[in-house]
């Protein structure tokens, strides 16, 4: 029970079939086998009785001289080969056997819980030789260590220990039969079947295993004592025959030309077009088939592709994997969803001789029948259960019902139940349902017929199933009735418009018939046909309909009619189409045609199509279509693979020598002539001499030798490449910016930009050498990684690389590398970029590393979960063809896509020189109509390819194009230099590119010429080519001309020396050992790039690229990414005078008026003016100097808060940091000299590429030139032209059929990784923009099970979007790589700018008058003085910069010129407040989008706290100055109660805690510090833990009522102290007032309190400090040691803590006796100016250190919106308290554009439009009880507003009169900046200004009290015609005012003069009164 028969005797047919089936019976549980003898003599097909074993010598020589007869060289005879050690042995040992038909093995399921991984053992322990080499394996004696082969991993040896007695002796003989094995993974022994052992170390086979076929290698120790392969085993005395190597072909050692038939399986494709037996099988002659059709690529749902039920019948045992339904069905690979699956029946071994006799036709793999064990033996035998003899090798085709339901596959093994614990039943199929295939179908008439599965059941296919395919293209769109309703309601439609059967046959016919001769059917096209027939029912047609009726009788078709119908169709179609009815089955027409097709006389043309109809009472109608024209069959076949498919059929079809047949037909001219010869005797006459390189004619020669020594003319204007950003790269680098700031400002807390202080990135590009260079050139170029402060400048060269990795093997240890920095630095915001994101996005669980390709990588890498989960890391996937990104279940929101903006045509894009010609271009120039078009046609080379794909069917049509692209240009290059003869015979396209080409450089006096690309899918034929075409080139001559390049993405650029030396003397500046690495270095080199590789992945060309040949591009390539991107390698930037002259022309100039008056900038937000004048950043700030000034990236001054949005989200903050970075570096040429122009307006404006790289300096000003276009000056033509594309015809009707009114190639499936989501789907219409297409695309698609976005989706919904992914889309080389560069740029500055901040930035006003006191000072004090403080003159003047707009307070001393000065002023009102833009330190104070890990305990509520951890506790007190008691509330968390005391009972507040003036501690702030704040919740800057370093302190925020939810809600840790409702509208001055109110109540209750303790009343701290909520930083000035009083000290300043500050000024010497104290306002000229004296007695502003204690009987005016607090000034000097400012220190305010105390909109109370006109302040006030428009504006406010605008009303003697001001009594208001106001105090002992000798102009007297008396008035002296203003609360008091101060004595009123401001009587208007002094 062996299984070998070597050694022994002959075995007979009778004793196989005994113990066959006495084994079967043993094993069997279930099915009773037939007897032996009924099996032995019934099996009459399978009989022969010659047990004849043919000498392998003799069966070789018959079977080669059988191929060579019939023209086929599949099989390589003898002599032919040499070889390697992988062989043919198999087939020997089947040829040796007898001729009973093959078991199908159907493999053991594994134990549950085993490992099932190729390689590996059931136990999960590895067994690959590469793995165990070095460990030590015990060996047990008489044991041999043996390499067996799987199909599955054949580039791997698996390690086995074997019985020597079972294995042969040298001579390949003596084995004993059977097997004894252990493993050497997990140690088990005593496997005792090969079989077995086969199951437990996972070889995963499709035949029955033999020890003999997959026992290779014995396994022996190297020198190093590893284990290797060792020799071969010989089984059964076979010589090592070796394969036959192509001469012409150079694989790369991983496919070696001699691969045998095992590997034949990996390398092979799952094609039609592998077979193997060409020839008619001999029932008695054994076969042995050398080509296998390769492995089933099982990852792509494409079970319809694949041989249904193939496996177990017809398994030959070179198959490597073989393509089992067992595994094809077993697997789930059913047809996904309307999937690009296709059944390649010619995947199917071909007839099988004699020893291959089928079995039971039902028996197939998915049969649940074998599972009882498989056969464990090697005996060929029957099967158990078959009830009919049938004819040899069937293939049993699966019935395809009408409708299936869509979740199954359309077509499945006859059993499409699952495995049932893998046992097989037997079916019987009635003899209807079969049909045979025809022996030499194709090789008798030339055609596979492709066979397009309609409606019905496809009978099975027995026989030469090689020679058909069956395809399921249009079967989806056949599947109406599925449609559920939702897409139905989607396309407007109801269920009664869908199409019957019969509608849809004859709607199918039709569709045939108007296709052309070189058309094939789409599958795109016909489903809009079908829907149009659906929508084109009429209206009222449709209305009539009930739901669910069907159609009416006059729309329907019966079944009568329908052949009648459907034969008138076809005949107008001239014969192209036939009909073909039956009544039976579909079989019946089916075998009927291809019977007829293999008699047909060769000179009779067939049908292109045949329409079988069976008409068939049973099951209604059902069709099927048989493609049989040569072009559109072929075609069909051919575009049912996928590009890994064909490519790997290719290299099979060059490794098995099938195309040596083509090679030899190319070995002569049309002429006869042998061309080699020619050649060599060209070569030989030209002896050593070569054409010369340049500056010559083809025939001028020169000795090779001083060929390779010329040197071209240096180029002078050449100068280094210069990175340029374009307008429209910087508007896409913002539109991504701003799209990052709305992912920041979402409510899903995403991505939180406030907490990040550094950018970093890396590049992901496809696994391509060149792509790499040079995205790693743009890097270098750019200077982003010197602007985001990442690398030196020095050591960018050395450092660009490590940013930009490759998606191949090294991929893994990089971005766990790239990982580990994310994690560790969680304050650097990380970018990754994924370059090209279209190109392979397999999932990482159904990629494979099979054939040498990465899958599934780039899902291993962006979708990990790091990259998903990392808060810090955003993702940008930038593509071309974004297709496949953008389907149902995309990872990506449409709301994060970011579209290039592209105009509608050339003739829109404006006044720019250089204009983008991208694919829509290329597809409208074939309306030119000009001579010489840019998209053309080879219509002679495809008729010369029609010819030869005629004359071979078996060879794949790219092979086919390839040799004779390759004989076009050797032929060419001939004709151009050797034979001019052969110029007949190449097309002239051919003939034209090359003269071109080799004509150029000898016209330049440089050399210098074009580049034209091959475009050569395949490598293998990439090779090919190129080495003929140089041995070609070499032996005309021409190698000193034009270089030849192979363009292999896994490999650099290869150029002879002597171009290399060319270039760099083009260069100049070129080191001596750099050498070209990208496409872009090759400028001006005349070469041919042969471009190969799957896919081209995004490189750039030089603009010297001229001619793009695609004729290799055919049918294979129909979706629509992998056509385009083909066509993407032309795109480019070309100038616009060369496309101008074929539109003919235009009306420009007002286009480009338009478009100068449109904004290219489309978001509001970002738009910005790149010509102001740049500020010098955080120059400003002594030790804040850490802006981007070294970098390069100059910060400007803020934007006008006009133009910003009312509240500042991140959007705005991308408003500006645009702008910094829309001038990237000044070192950059073209950057900021160009800057204002290309952003601004269209006006010659440079365009973009995706580099950036681009012109040389001398030309900067007008050339416009792309970067991608290449980076040199001197040499270039006139104009950039646009590439030329020589297409083949398929394409070409793609790309230019508006003008055919075919289907366009937009139209297309999307990716061929992506599925339509229903056959019935909108159109899709060529013009739709990018955001249009992509939510198309999102609505119809939807991504296949291999995808790697399948996973992103459970059940029918999509799982949702990665919240930080956003996807760049743009044409190809239209300047993506320089906009994500620039983006990288942009983003660090916006994060810059968030470190950043703009303070106010304005002197003081008359901040140069001497101070009579600073003699008395010394610059160096710390402290001021109280004997000289007491006695410095109160300076009354305000010099706050917000006075400047204000009225100046009258004082003796000098001033300048108030009528010029105002006169300035008046100017400046409109203009912005300046500010400037300084870094955050340490000390700053923030707003609510900052966060750190030190202070996020002080801002933020902890997770576990709740809103109701904070308490709220009234707190009341009277005020005489509100006339009662006042309640306010404090809301404290729980963390701030320590700074209360609450009562003992019931916790009631009692107090706020307050220090002793004694206390000294470091860590506490004494005063507690009361900020006012309204409308900025989270922009105020109320996060002052910084500020204060962390010290202890007492923070309270006064804030309105209806605020404090939101600032609750924002600042949960702070204490709120909220308002009384009736503060709602009031101005800042009530907020300051009740802040003073409260607190000296408080403290009058904290002394009582601490009196109780002992401590002296005097003794409690009686400061408050008021701060604005805008207050940011804090600085000393003057700070440096100086040891002697020079003069040259120079001025500096530092930044400082507010609790310095604060601490240094609670330190103060008797502090308690200062009423105030402050610190002045920060300005850049401050910071420069000499020291001054260190303390002033004046006004101060916003940062107050308030005594409540001295100032208690001095108010706020809590009525007052402006100036309150030098009214307060005045008030508290007037009362002889002492104020003193410290001129050391300063305050930078930010400059924040929303909230605070704003100007209310004044509006009127009654709305009588919406339309609001605006309303002058004169409409402010009115005469009482007039019909007046009345405002919904609080009074006080409305007089205020008045009064600073109506002086010259009120006061008109006062006007820049500054000696005579007016008088204010007690008050003092702004009363506009031309008006002096001159203050007095009316109580007694206040301190007032001496006013004899003084004339005032006017009086104003603003709610006065007690204290102004008539007496007071009669004191102060008046002008003729004074004027006065007397303000009252209501119009009694006014009148009661007038008499108490006698004012008509002396001024004369009259009834007109009497005003009340614009409000309602509920309002509470104010009341005033003017008068005129008599």
């Amino acid at each position: 029970m062996g299984n070998s028969y070597a050694g022994q005797l002959k075995s007979t047919r009778f004793e196989e079939a005994l113990h066959s089936s006495i084994e079967t019976s043993l094993r069997s549980n279930t099915v009773v086998p037939r007897p032996v003898f009924s099996q032995f003599y019934l099996d009459q097909q399978t009989l022969n009785l010659e047990d004849i074993k043919p000498k392998i010598e003799e069966l070789n020589k018959e079977l080669s001289l059988h191929y060579l007869e019939r023209g086929n060289q599949e099989l390589l005879n003898k002599q032919d080969t040499n070889g390697v050690d992988q062989e043919e042995e198999d087939e020997d040992e089947d040829m040796s056997e007898t001729n009973s038909p093959p078991i199908p093995y159907t493999e053991k399921p594994a134990p549950e819980g085993s490992c099932t991984v190729d390689g590996f053992c059931q136990a999960g322990r590895d067994l690959r030789l590469v793995s165990v080499s070095m460990e030590q394996i015990e060996v047990p004696a008489g044991f041999e260590l043996v390499g067996a082969k799987s199909p599955n991993i054949p580039e791997h040896i698996l390690v086995c220990a074997v019985d020597k007695r079972f294995l042969p002796d040298d001579n390949g003989k003596n084995a004993l039969l059977g097997f004894s094995g252990n493993c050497v993974g997990c140690g088990e022994k005593g496997f005792r079947y090969f079989t077995e052992f086969s199951n437990h170390i996972n070889l995963k086979l499709a035949t029955q295993p033999k020890k003999q076929k997959h026992l290779k290698y014995y396994l022996v120790k190297n020198s190093q004592g590893a284990l290797s392969k060792g020799p071969l085993i010989i089984w059964k005395e076979c010589k090592t025959r070796q394969s036959a190597g192509l001469s012409f072909v150079k694989p790369s050692s991983s496919r070696s030309p001699t691969m045998s038939q095992e590997n034949g399986g990996s390398n092979g494709c799952s094609s039609s077009f592998i077979h193997t037996a060409d020839s008619p099988s001999s029932r008695t002659q054994t076969s042995s088939s050398v080509s296998l059709y390769g492995s089933l690529d099982m990852s792509r749902d494409r079970s319809l592709a694949k041989p249904p039920a193939v496996s177990s019948q017809l398994v030959t045992k070179n198959q490597a994997t073989a393509p089992a339904a067992a595994r094809a069905n077993g697997s789930a690979n059913g047809l996904s969803k309307s999937g690009k699956a296709g059944m390649s029946i010619s995947s199917q071994p071909p007839q099988l001789a004699a020893h291959s006799t089928s079995h039971s036709p039902g028996y197939s793999a998915a049969d649940p029948a074998m599972s009882a064990g498989p056969p464990k033996k090697r005996h060929r035998g029957w099967y158990p259960g078959s009830p009919v003899p049938i004819p040899a090798t069937a293939v049993p085709v699966p019935a395809v019902r009408p409708v299936a339901r869509s979740s199954e596959p359309l077509l499945s093994a006859p059993a499409p139940q699952p495995m049932v614990s893998g046992v097989l039943q037997p079916q019987a199929i009635p003899a209807a349902e079969t049909v045979i295939v025809p022996e030499n179908l194709l090789n008798d008439s030339g055609v596979r017929p492709v066979i397009l599965i309609g409606y019905g059941t496809l009978p099975y296919f027995y026989g030469n199933v090689g020679d058909i395919v069956v395809s399921p293209l249009l079967v989806n769109c056949y599947k109406n009735p599925q449609l559920n309703g939702k897409t139905l309601e989607k396309l407007g439609m109801a269920s009664s418009q869908l199409l019957s059967v019969e509608s849809m046959i004859l709607l199918t016919l039709q569709y045939l018939v108007r296709l052309g001769s070189d058309q094939i059917p789409l599958r795109e096209e016909f489903e809009q046909i079908v829907l149009k027939a659906m929508q084109g029912l009429p209206l009222q047609e449709r209305s009539s309909l009930l739901p669910g009726a069907g159609l009416p009788s006059c729309y329907s078709v019966s079944q009568a009619q329908l052949p009648w119908l459907a034969r008138l169709t076809a005949s107008v179609s001239k014969d192209s189409v036939h009909v073909l009815v039956t009544h039976n089955s579909l079989g019946e027409g089916i075998s009927e045609t291809l019977r007829s097709l293999s008699e047909i006389p060769p000179q009779q043309r067939l049908p292109d199509y045949v329409v079988v109809i069976c008409t068939s009472k049973m099951r209604g109608n059902e069709f099927c279509v048989l493609v049989l024209g040569q072009y559109q069959s072929r075609a069909l076949a051919e575009s049912m693979l996928t590009t890994n498919e064909f490519l790997k059929e290719i290299s099979y079809e060059l490794i098995t020598g099938k195309v040596s047949i083509l090679a030899s037909h190319f070995k002569t001219t049309w002429l006869g002539d042998n061309l080699d010869k020619q050649l060599e005797w060209f070569q030989q006459r030209r002896g050593d001499k070569v054409v010369v390189p340049f500056r010559g004619g083809v025939h001028d020669c020169v000795q090779s030798q001083e060929a390779a020594a010329m040197m071209p003319m240096q180029d002078t204007g050449s100068g280094n490449e210069v990175f340029q950003i374009y307008a429209p790269q910087l508007n896409v680098a913002r539109k991504l910016l701003s799209q990052v700031c709305s992912i920041a400002d979402s409510g899903i807390q995403s991505l939180d930009l406030g907490r990040f202080c550094k950018v970093d990135f890396m590049i992901l590009v496809p696994p391509s050498e060149v792509l790499f260079h040079q995205t790693a050139q743009r890097v270098r170029q750019s200077g982003v990684l010197v602007d985001l402060g990442l690398e030196e400048a020095a050591a960018i060269h050395q450092k660009a690389e490590k940013y930009v990795v490759r998606l191949d093997n090294d991929v893994h240890s990089k971005f766990e590398a790239f990982v580990r920095k994310v994690k560790q630095n969680p304050y650097t915001l990380f970018v990754l970029i994924h370059d090209n994101s279209h190109v392979d996005l397999t999932s990482l669980i159904s990629g494979s590393v099979s054939h040498g390709e990465l899958q599934g990588l780039a899902d291993r890498v962006i979708n990990c979960r790091e990259a998903l989960e990392s808060m810090n890391l955003l993702v940008l996937q930038v593509s071309s063809f974004p297709f496949t990104l953008q389907t149902q279940q995309s990872r990506i929101s449409v709301y994060n896509e970011v579209h290039w903006p592209l105009r509608e045509s050339i003739e829109e894009s404006g006044a720019e020189e250089q204009v983008y010609f991208g694919l829509n271009d290329y597809s409208r120039s074939l309306r030119w109509g000009v001579a010489s078009p840019v998209l053309r046609c080879d219509e002679a080379f495809e008729k010369m390819v029609n010819t030869l794909l005629e004359r071979y069917p078996r060879l794949h049509s790219m092979v086919i194009r390839s040799y004779l692209l390759i004989q076009q240009y050797t032929e060419a290059m001939m004709a151009l230099t050797s034979m001019t003869s052969l110029r007949d015979h190449t097309t002239p396209e051919t003939l034209g590119i090359l003269d071109d080409l080799i004509s150029m450089p000898g016209k330049d006096k440089s050399g210098r010429g074009h580049m034209l690309i091959i475009r050569v899918p395949s490598l293998q034929l990439a090779m090919l080519a190129r080495e003929r075409l140089e041995e070609v080139r070499d032996k005309l001559g021409l190698q000193y001309r034009f270089e030849i390049i192979l363009g292999s993405p896994s490999s650099e650029l290869c150029l002879a020396k002597h171009f290399i030396t060319r270039i760099k003397a083009w260069r100049c500046s070129e080191s001596e050992d750099w050498v070209p690495r990208t496409y872009e270095d090759l400028e001006g080199l005349p070469c041919i790039v042969i471009l190969t590789g799957k896919d081209p992945l995004g490189e750039t060309f030089p603009r010297s690229l001229k001619y793009c040949d695609l004729r290799l591009i055919d049918s294979s390539y129909l979706t629509r990414t992998a056509l385009e991107q083909e066509i993407g390698l032309a795109c480019s930037y070309t100038s616009r005078q060369t496309i101008q002259e074929p539109l003919g022309a235009m009306d420009l100039p007002v286009r480009q008026q338009e478009k100068a008056n449109s904004s290219e900038n489309d978001s509001e937000e970002l738009h910005i003016d790149l010509e102001r004048p740049q500020s010098n950043g955080s120059a400003v700030t002594g030790t804040s100097v850490g802006s981007i000034t070294e970098n390069g990236v100059s910060s400007s001054s803020a934007v006008d808060s006009s133009q910003k949005t009312s509240s500042l989200t991140f959007q705005n903050m991308a408003s500006s940091s645009a702008e910094k970075g829309a001038s990237p570096p000044g070192v950059k040429q073209g950057c900021d000299s160009q800057g204002s122009q290309p952003a601004s307006s269209s006006v010659s404006v440079p365009q973009p590429s995706s580099c950036g790289a681009s012109t040389s300096p001398s030309s900067s000003s007008h050339n416009s030139r792309r970067p991608s276009q290449s980076t040199q000056e001197s040499w270039s033509p006139q104009a950039a032209q646009p590439r030329t594309v020589i297409l083949s015809r398929a394409a070409y009707n793609l790309l230019g059929s508006e003008s055919t009114g075919q289907l366009h190639s937009s139209s297309l499936l999307p990716h061929a990784d992506v599925t339509w989501s229903s056959p019935l789907r909108p159109l899709f219409y060529r013009g739709l923009s990018t955001e249009e297409q992509s939510l198309y695309y999102r609505q119809w698609t939807s991504a296949r099970q291999h995808h790697a976005d399948c996973s992103n989706q459970v059940g029918q919904e999509a799982i949702g979007f990665h919240p930080r992914r956003l996807l760049l889309t743009g044409p190809p080389q239209v300047g993506k790589t320089g906009a994500y560069l620039q983006f990288l740029r942009i983003v660090f500055r916006m994060l810059i700018r968030l470190l950043e901040v703009d303070v106010y930035d304005e002197e003081e006003v008359d901040e140069d008058v001497t101070e009579s006191s600073e003699l008395t000072q010394s610059s160096n004090d710390q402290w001021p003085d109280i004997e000289v403080i007491s006695n410095m003159p109160f300076d009354l003047r305000p010099h706050d910069p917000k006075s400047r707009h204000t009225s100046p307070v009258y004082t003796e001393k000098p001033t300048k010129s108030l009528q010029g000065y105002n006169k300035q002023i008046k100017r400046e009102v409109s203009a912005k407040r300046e500010t400037v833009s300084i870094m955050l330190t340490k000390y700053a104070t923030h707003n609510t989008f900052h966060h750190c890990e030190q202070c996020h305990h002080y801002t933020e509520a902890s997770p576990a706290t709740q809103l109701s951890d904070t308490t709220l506790h009234a707190f009341t007190f009277s005020s005489s100055m509100l006339g009662g008691e006042v309640q306010l509330h404090f809301i404290i968390p729980r963390s701030k109660e320590n700074y209360f005391v609450f009562s003992q009972q019931g916790r009631q507040l009692e107090s706020m805690r307050l220090p002793l003036v004694s206390d000294k501690n470091a860590d506490v702030l004494k005063s507690p510090i009361f900020t006012p704040t309204t409308g900025r919740h989270e922009h105020g800057l109320l996060n002052i833990f910084h500020a204060t370093e962390g010290a202890g302190h007492l923070h309270v925020l006064v804030v309105k009522e209806y605020e404090m939810p939101l600032y609750r809600k924002y600042w949960p840790n702070h204490i709120l102290l909220v308002l009384p409702g009736i503060f709602n509208n009031t101005g800042v001055g009530a907020a300051r007032f009740m802040i003073k109110e409260l607190s000296y109540h408080n403290l009058e209750l904290e002394r009582n309190r601490l009196e109780e303790l002992g401590v002296r009343r005097q003794e409690v701290w009686p400061f408050i400090l008021i701060m604005d909520d805008s207050s940011v930083l804090w600085n000393a000035h003057n700070v440096q040691e100086q040891t002697s009083q020079s003069a040259d000290a120079s001025p500096s300043f530092k930044n400082i803590s507010l609790k310095t500050v604060l601490q240094h000024m609670e330190a103060t010497p008797k502090i308690t006796q200062y009423a105030m104290c402050g610190v002045r306002k920060w300005s850049r000229r401050l910071a420069a100016k000499r020291p001054g004296a260190p303390f002033s007695r004046c006004h101060i502003h916003d940062f107050i250190l308030l005594n409540i204690d001295l100032t208690q009987n001095v108010q706020y005016d809590l009525n007052r919106y402006f100036c309150e607090e030098v009214d307060f000034n005045l008030r508290a000097n007037s009362s002889g308290l002492l104020i003193c400012r410290f001129n050391n220190f300063s305050l930078m305010k930010k400059h924040i554009p929303c909230g605070g105390h704003k100007d209310f909109v004044i509006k009127p109370k009654i709305l009588v439009s919406d339309n609001l006109t605006s309303i002058s302040p004169s409409q402010y006030v009115c005469a009482p009880d007039s019909e007046h428009m009345l405002l919904a504006v609080p009074a006080q406010f409305l007089l205020e507003k008045f009064l600073q605008h109506s002086s010259y009303k009120l006061f008109p003697k006062a006007i820049f009169n500054e000696k005579s001001p007016v008088l204010a009594i007690d008050c003092y208001l702004n009363v506009s900046s031309e008006v002096s106001i001159c203050y007095m105090s009316s109580r007694p002992h206040s301190v007032n200004l001496n006013h004899e000798g003084l004339v005032f102009s006017g009086l104003l007297l603003y709610l006065c009290d007690s204290f102004v008396v008539a007496d007071l008035l009669k004191k102060f002296k008046f002008l003729k015609g004074a004027t006065l203003c007397v303000i009252c609360q209501d119009r009694s008091s006014l009148r009661q005012t007038i008499v108490r101060l006698e004012l008509e004595d002396e001024w004369q009123f009259r009834l007109r003069d009497e005003f009340q401001t614009a409000n309602s009587s509920d309002d509470r208007p104010l009341y005033f009164l003017t008068g005129r002094h008599t």
